[in-house]
């Protein structure tokens, strides 16, 4: 039997009895943010802390005050009532400020959390670095740490780690950082690297990086940044690219293999245009020294053979990779990359294609399976409400394809309204998002984005 044949009748043998597929979800919005001073367009992955406290970014909002194409955005605090049933209250815990203050902008991920409760996370723009966009200078985008108060009730301090500065060194950061067993973390810029043939854009002929940033040897020191790999993108005289813009959101395996995707390059094909369908991608660590090797597992082909516009954090399962395509064949696909027994060669396998309007479609965040064994994620669009939704992926059954069942439908604005980043369990069966518009936010056209939890 296979590792996926395991994996599949362990969830088909859960969900036979979970909950019927129709029963719809139960949403609490916990918070609508209101944008200046507050916070507006949230991204990215939410983090618990032990006391239950919800952690998270939003890119805009808080400060006008950035030369960045954005206003500078916020790392906020999400505290539970204090009594069943009341409101949830939100706390600033820094509002960016850019690149006259020495400060990043536009965070482009969520936060990550160490031991200690230290927060870690990437703003796009701004730091010291000298990169222009469409010949305006707006930095680089930095890596920050937000460190808690020493005494209860004490203000956070940011700490800029590390200012990318462009050229080989990468630039624009996007998505969650991840980290090792060693405390080094990981993520990805969508430009920079030195290298570039055709990405797919014509901002820059720099495909983008995946780094590593370290912690210093000794208390007080500065982190180091290490760029792993470069991409190349869409090679005009090959079909076969290494892929362009990776996504971040990256994942580990037990041998210490990074997995990822890149939105864009792969092949070279006239299904997505010049820009390529994406192409996701494991980083092999060198044995003694010596560089990382990146091997290409598959490149999309988009419609009408599959998806296109791979997202990042992907989840791995029993040896297999799982993740989303936003668009290509229908409203984007639901994915599976697993070894083949013949020749151990990467197979990419379509599980399940997302219709789109008036259905669930274009997935953007990551994939969530539960200690049920569910997959759990969020469509962007579609679902009865046309506001997105989230959404149960089930295996096969007695001889059926994969499926999916709605298990909440967002409404439009100024109701909670579209659903991105990956869904949070609190171990009560109870988990955690948010959306990127709707709410009670005045201040944003169609509402400032709002952070939810969801519960059967």
């Amino acid at each position: 039997m296979t590792r996926q044949s395991r994996f599949l009748i362990f969830c088909a043998l859960i969900l036979a009895v979970a909950s019927p597929a129709c029963a719809q979800w139960n949403e609490q919005v916990l918070y609508s943010f209101q944008g200046l001073p507050d916070g507006a367009t949230p991204t990215g992955k939410i983090v618990f802390d032990k006391q239950g406290n919800l952690y998270g970014v939003t890119s805009e909002g808080g400060s006008s005050s950035c030369a960045g194409p954005a206003q500078c955005g916020t790392v906020y605090e999400l505290s539970p009532p204090t009594k069943n049933g009341g409101p949830w209250t939100e706390t600033i815990l820094h509002v960016f400020q850019g690149r006259a203050f020495g400060d990043g902008s536009t965070p482009s991920g969520g936060p990550v959390m160490d031991a200690a409760g230290n927060l870690y996370g990437t703003a796009a723009y701004d730091g010291t670095g000298p990169c222009q966009l469409l010949g305006g200078l707006v930095g680089c985008g930095v890596i920050y740490e937000m460190s808690p108060p020493s005494q209860p009730g004490g203000a956070w301090t940011e700490t800029v780690l590390y200012n990318f500065q462009g050229g080989n060194d990468g630039y624009f950061p996007a998505g969650d950082l991840v980290f090792d067993k060693a405390g080094n973390l990981y993520g990805a810029t969508v430009f920079g690297g030195g290298r570039g043939v055709n990405c797919g854009n014509s901002l820059d002929q720099n495909c983008g990086t995946i780094f590593e940033l370290s912690p210093p040897q000794q208390k007080g020191g500065a982190w180091t940044e290490k760029v792993l790999y470069s991409f190349a993108g869409l090679e005009p005289w090959s079909v076969a690219g290494d892929g362009s813009q990776p996504n971040g959101g990256l994942v580990f395996d037990d041998a210490g293999d990074i997995y990822g995707t890149a939105a864009r390059g792969g092949s070279n094909i006239p299904n997505c245009g010049s820009s390529g369908c994406g192409a996701a991608f494991e980083l092999i660590p060198p044995q003694k020294g010596g560089a990382w090797t990146e091997n290409v597992l598959y490149r999309f082909q988009g419609a009408p053979n599959d998806g296109a516009g791979p997202n990042g954090n992907l989840v791995i399962a029993d040896g297999a990779v799982y993740g989303t395509t936003y668009s290509g064949v229908g409203g984007g696909i639901f994915y599976e990359l697993s070894r083949a027994r013949e020749n151990n060669q990467w197979v990419m396998t379509t599980l399940y294609t997302f219709l789109g309007y008036p259905n669930p479609g274009n997935p953007e965040g990551g994939l969530t399976i539960t200690e049920d064994g569910d997959v759990l994620g969020t469509t962007i669009n579609g679902g009865s409400g046309f506001g997105g939704a989230i959404i149960r992926l089930m295996p096969p059954k007695a001889g059926r394809d994969w499926g999916l069942s709605d298990l909440y439908n967002f409404g439009r604005a100024p109701a909670a309204s579209g659903p991105i980043g990956e869904l949070v369990a609190d171990g009560t069966n109870k988990f955690y998002g948010i959306t990127q518009v709707g709410g009670t936010g005045h201040a944003c056209q169609g509402g400032c984005g709002t952070a939810y939890a969801v519960s059967p």
